[in-house]
C-alpha cells in the first residue's frame, strides 16, 4: 500500500515542526511549505526525512505540491497578536487569502481533508468562560479576526464544494522549541529566556490574567485525530479546561518579577470547554503545565 502523503504549511515553526516529526514517525511522506518569515522564531525546524519548499502561500503558486496529497495541515500564519496591530495588511493576506488558496489547491487536487490551525483569541471579551465553539466571535485585533475569517472560508468550502476540513482553536500552546524571540514571544518562552539571562520576568499588568495552557504534543495529537475523523466540517477547542494565572506561571518557573503596563486588545481569561472535542475527535489533554514546565 502506498504511504500516506501529508502536506504541512508552516511546518518549520514551533507547532508545525512537532507535527512534522510525528507524521514522519507515523510513516507519512511529508511535504512542508514555509517561507521562514516568522519574526518570533530564532529557530526553524527541519527533519531530514521531509521535502521542504520555500514559498509564501499568499503569493506563490503551490498547487503542484498538492498532487497526490492525502491530508493537509494548515499552520502557516502571521501568528502573534501585538505585531498584527501595527501591520494588519500582511496578516490578512497570509491568514485569509493564503488560507483560501490552500483550500483551493487542496480541493482541486482531491485532498481528503484539511486541518486548520485556529485560535482561541477570537472569543474576545464578550463571551463568558468556559468558551464553547458555538459562541459568537468577538475579535479584538487583526490576528484573531483574520484567523476567524480563515475558519469561515473553510466552512464555505465545505458548504459550497463539499470539501472536508476541521478547525482547531488552540489555547496558549507551549513546549520544547517554543518561540523565544522578541518582547511578544509567548509568555512561558519569554519568562524562561529572561530567567536564563538573569533578568526579572516581565509580568503584564497585575499578572492575575489567566490562560489555558496546552502542551504541544497534545496539540499534535489533536491534529492527527482531526485528520482521521469522518466529520465533514467541525470547529473544536484544543485546551485543557484548566487555567493558571501569569503570576502562578512565574512562581512555577521561579525568579524575580517586574510588572509592566497592560497591553491593549488582550483578554483577561481564557478557558476551553473541550466536551465536543472529546466526543467527536476522541481527544483529551494528557499533560498539565505544573508537571512539565521545568522539564524542557
Amino acid at each position: 500500500m502506498a504511504n500516506t502523503r501529508s502536506l504541512v504549511t508552516g511546518g518549520c515553526g514551533f507547532i508545525g515542526g512537532h507535527l512534522v516529526d510525528r507524521l514522519v514517525l507515523d510513516g507519512h511522506d511529508v511535504i512542508v511549505i514555509d517561507d521562514l518569515s516568522a519574526p518570533e522564531n530564532e529557530y526553524f525546524h527541519f527533519n531530514d526525512a521531509v521535502k521542504y519548499i520555500h514559498a509564501d502561500i499568499s503569493k506563490d503558486g503551490c498547487s503542484y505540491l498538492f498532487k497526490g496529497v492525502d491530508y493537509v495541515f494548515h499552520l502557516a500564519a502571521r501568528s502573534r497578536i501585538q505585531p498584527t496591530i501595527g501591520s494588519p495588511g500582511s496578516c490578512f493576506e497570509v491568514n485569509v487569502v493564503g488560507t483560501q488558496r490552500v483550500l483551493e489547491w487542496s480541493r482541486s487536487n482531491s485532498v481528503k481533508k484539511l486541518v486548520y490551525s485556529g485560535t482561541s483569541s477570537l472569543y474576545g471579551h464578550q463571551n463568558s468562560i468556559p468558551f464553547t465553539p458555538n459562541m459568537p466571535a468577538d475579535c479584538l485585533n487583526p490576528y484573531s479576526m483574520s484567523k476567524w475569517m480563515g475558519e469561515q472560508v473553510c466552512k464555505l468550502y465545505h458548504q459550497l464544494y463539499g470539501f472536508n476540513s476541521t478547525c482547531l482553536r488552540y489555547f496558549n500552546v507551549y513546549g520544547p522549541r517554543e518561540p523565544l524571540s522578541g518582547q511578544y514571544a509567548p509568555v512561558i518562552g519569554l519568562f524562561k529566556r529572561q530567567v536564563k539571562k538573569g533578568d526579572p520576568m516581565t509580568i503584564v499588568g497585575t499578572g492575575e490574567q489567566r490562560r489555558d495552557f496546552t502542551y504541544v504534543d497534545d496539540v499534535v495529537s489533536a491534529n492527527i485525530l482531526a485528520s482521521q475523523s469522518d466529520i465533514g466540517f467541525g470547529i473544536y477547542n484544543i485546551g485543557t479546561g484548566k487555567s493558571y494565572s501569569i503570576n502562578q506561571i512565574a512562581e512555577m518557573i521561579g525568579g524575580d518579577v517586574v510588572h509592566v503596563n497592560e497591553r491593549s486588545a488582550e483578554v483577561r481569561e481564557t478557558l476551553a470547554d473541550i466536551e465536543s472535542t472529546r466526543i467527536d475527535l476522541g481527544w483529551k489533554p494528557t499533560v498539565d503545565i505544573s508537571d512539565i514546565i521545568n522539564l524542557y
